[in-house]
């Protein structure tokens, strides 16, 4: 039997001057809207108490699980206001399906898709007027799962909390998309075989924290990881899947593994088989990325993510040298193409020939 989730209203509510000021400008991550969604998992209840509540701090025990072994898993997703006013959602069943995955791979219970799609939509209708009507932005969704109990022993959790916030967000490129730096890092992994690689969990992101503040210090945006096996097979960036144009009509991105099965990755492939593309998914050397670059093989490349859609890359950078590719970001580029057809859809300015959008409100 499927979770309901019902409805409590917030009492205090942002009031409609606030609201506006902050979807004038909501940035990223800043601003929260006026509900959340939650239930509850126990081992000998299964889930229980689900509802959408006041957006509120949560209480956690200090021996929570969480805090001290990382079980816990996220998902990233948008819901777009088209301009008939309905709001609408991308591809929520595959968002659904990879939550399922990486709770298995974490040892957290399962959240059947079901459920997980009647959270969305109930904190959708509820938040309805925090979906903002602005090109390019979106109301974006977190749902997360945690290890609740309070208990200092190595084991899967026997509570688990999962929650759905939200929160307004702007453009990603606020002056227009333009082409990132993206530093090679050699002294780090990002995972190996049979580790968290292709799990959604925030273990993954804080390990590319410090590579990251390397980044930065060489005028990097991103950091490209390497496998953790030979050093010489590109995997994805701190937070996105990476693609590559050849002069010869294909596109080439990592297999999966170790990396992250990217919503947005799947969807570019589909789109990019419509341009014409050869689509090719194996192990990718780090010296086709800076030989190709350098010899014309390899005329752009690109990264996509929930947050960015399509980024195109211009610059590799490494000790020691660099790749910079110069078609990157240009108007006519296969990935700035493949970018207007994804966003098209999204907003409903294109039809949807996937099936891939699903109405909330």
């Amino acid at each position: 039997m499927s979770l309901l989730f019902p409805i409590q209203p917030n009492p205090s509510p942002a009031s409609p001057e606030r609201r506006a000021d902050v979807l004038a400008d909501p940035g990223f991550g800043k601003y929260f809207t006026d509900h959340m969604a939650r239930a509850v998992w126990t081992k000998d209840g299964g889930w229980q108490d689900p509802a959408v509540v006041p957006f509120a701090e949560i209480s956690l025990h200090p021996a929570a699980a969480v805090l001290h072994y990382a079980q816990e898993i996220f998902e990233g997703m948008k819901a777009y206001r088209h301009a008939d006013g309905s709001i609408w959602t991308f591809r929520p069943e595959a968002n659904a399906e990879r939550f399922v995955r990486s709770a298995r791979r974490l040892a957290l219970p399962e959240l059947p898709a079901p459920d997980f799609l009647a959270s969305v939509e109930a904190l959708v209708r509820a938040d309805a007027v925090w979906v903002p009507d602005q090109d390019e932005q979106s109301l974006y969704l977190r749902p997360f799962m945690f290890a609740s109990e309070p208990f200092l022993g190595v084991r899967p959790a026997h509570e688990v909390t999962y929650m759905l916030i939200a929160c307004p967000v702007g453009a990603y490129f606020s002056g227009g998309v333009k082409p990132v730096s993206i530093w090679l890092s050699s002294a780090y992994t990002r995972a190996a075989r049979g580790g968290t690689g292709a799990a959604k969990c925030g273990g993954n992101y804080a390990a590319s924290l410090a590579p990251m503040v390397e980044a930065a210090e060489h005028d990097c945006e991103q950091v490209c990881f390497l496998d953790a096996a030979e050093g010489s097979y590109i995997e994805e960036l701190g937070g996105m899947n990476l693609y590559f144009v050849t002069a010869d009509g294909r596109l080439v991105t990592p297999e999966l593994g170790t990396i992250l099965e990217g919503v947005t990755r799947a969807s570019i492939l589909t789109l990019a088989k419509d341009l014409g593309l050869d689509i090719e998914e194996r192990p990718v050397e780090i010296t086709e990325w800076q030989n190709g670059v350098a010899s014309g093989a390899v005329t752009e490349v690109f990264a996509c993510g929930t947050g960015a859609v399509v980024t195109p890359v211009g610059r590799l950078a490494w000790d020691g040298g660099e790749a910079v590719s110069p078609r990157s970001g240009a108007e006519d580029s296969v990935a700035m193409r493949l970018r207007r057809r994804l966003i098209d859809i999204q907003y409903g300015r294109a039809a949807d020939p996937y099936d891939w959008m699903r109405r909330l409100v």
